[in-house]
């Protein structure tokens, strides 16, 4: 009797959990990695909107290039997203790799 009582409970858990909990975990851990793999030259949009280009970053602060010239100072977690990712060069092994291949 004790288990039929308390079983529609812990349905109710597991349920809040798959459909509440988890999906929002995924979420904020992907912004996360967003956050932690901005580089100098991307192209962003912050939380309030702007759009600008990443002109130095350091582990909590980046410095933003607007498209007046004017540079802004942001927190790291002010990004919503990245636009465009900035032109990253192969590293040598792979070019060392392809030189010796032709």
């Amino acid at each position: 009797m004790a288990i039929a009582q308390i079983l529609p409970i812990v349905a109710m858990i597991v349920l809040f959990y798959f459909l509440l909990i988890r999906p929002n975990q995924k979420r904020q851990r992907k912004i996360q990695d967003m956050q932690n793999s901005l580089s100098k030259g991307d192209k962003i949009v912050t939380i309030g909107g702007l759009h600008g280009i990443i002109d130095s970053l350091d582990d909590t602060k980046i410095v933003i290039k607007c498209g007046d010239g004017s540079r802004l100072t942001y927190d790291r977690s002010a990004i919503r997203e990245v636009v465009e990712q900035a032109k990253r060069p192969e590293p040598i092994s792979t070019l060392e790799n392809e030189k010796k291949q032709s």
